[in-house]
């Protein structure tokens, strides 16, 4: 059998050329030995009906296994040159022919060194388009985010809405300023009693001393 791949046969005919010679050789082979079964057959009938005959089954059986040899040598050969013309003037693929996925090629050839270079900028483009989806990703994480935030802002200013709207209900003028006025009174609330305690502290380590 040729050891030859013929790649672009196989790509053309859907299968290996080898492939199809060797299952010709094999229904040709399984066809000779079943011929050989029905000549041996026949040979059984036709001596069994001869009067006197001493030629028995198995001596049938030594000359068909003898004339199967004989003839499998002269078919081995037979088929070595139907392979080898089968294989140069059926299943070949001149070298001048190109196949019509591949005429592509012919109007835009590349070196193999434009090649590559395509593939690194196909691997570089996939990486950016990676890196800008993950990008989009997290800028909608951060929009939902915003989303929640501004939510509870409205929610707080609904609540000063609602206090602005008691204050001037109970006469207490803008609600800015009286909540920086309440601010600025806490803070000297503050103070005050942080005064008082230290006094007491003073008090207490004076009565202690006496």
């Amino acid at each position: 059998m040729s050891v030859d791949p013929m790649v672009y046969e196989t790509q053309f005919f859907g299968f290996t050329p080898q492939t199809c010679m060797l299952r010709i050789y094999i229904a040709f082979q399984d066809y000779l030995f079943e011929m050989m079964l029905v000549v041996e057959g026949v040979m059984l009938k036709k001596l069994d009906g001869i009067p006197g005959c001493k030629v028995s089954p198995s001596q049938i059986r030594k000359c068909t296994e003898k004339f199967l040899v004989f003839m499998k040598e002269h078919f081995d050969k037979l088929f070595a040159k139907m392979e080898e013309v089968l294989l140069q003037l059926v299943l070949n693929i001149p070298k001048n022919v190109l196949l019509p996925e591949d005429r592509v090629q012919e109007q835009y050839p590349y070196s193999e060194e434009e090649f590559q270079a395509l593939q690194d900028e196909l691997q570089q483009l996939q990486q950016q388009c990676r890196a800008e989806a993950a990008t989009e990703q997290a800028l909608r994480a951060e929009l939902e985010e915003q989303k929640v935030v501004k939510a509870e802002l409205e929610k707080i200013l609904q609540c000063f809405d609602g206090l602005e709207s008691i204050c001037r209900e109970h006469g207490a003028g803008n609600f800015k300023e009286s909540f920086a006025l309440l601010t600025q009174n806490s803070k000297k609330l503050q103070d005050v009693l942080k005064d008082v305690e230290e006094k007491s502290k003073k008090m207490k380590q004076h009565d202690q001393l006496m």
